[in-house]
Parts: structure tokens; sequence; C-alpha cells
């Protein structure tokens, strides 16, 4: 991914609780990994969340990765 996952993911404590959300929308990161994880396509995620893109998902998997090994 050329740009910076921060790009599209936020924290803000007045959504969602302050878990790490798509920028402009109430999709956690939390939601996009547990859906991956459990099977869901990359597709089915556009589907079910057309305000979604590839990048989107990408940057949410992108911040995911970082967060664990800054915490690991």
């Amino acid at each position: 991914m050329t740009e910076n996952f921060f790009d599209r993911i936020e924290i803000n404590l007045g959504i969602m609780l302050g878990k790490p959300v798509v920028k402009g929308t109430r999709i956690t990161v939390e939601l996009i990994l547990e859906k991956l994880s459990t099977g869901a396509t990359v597709e089915e995620l556009l589907d079910a969340h057309p305000r979604l893109t590839r990048e989107d998902i990408q940057a949410a998997i992108e911040y995911a990765a970082k967060h664990h090994m800054l915490m690991g």
C-alpha cells in the first residue's frame, strides 16, 4: 500500500468508544478482521458495507499488523 494507513483509519473517543474505525464510517478494524478471520471474502465485505473500499480493508489489516507489533 502506498499511502499511510492513518490516512484511512482513525481513533476518536466519540466514535465507537475510541475503537479504530475506517474514517468517515463506524466500521471498526476489529469488525473487518473478525469477518475476514471467519472466512468472509473481501468481496463479501464490500457488498455488505458499500462505503468500504479495498484500500480501507488493506489499511485495516496493516493497522492491525503494526499495532500488534508495537504491543507484542
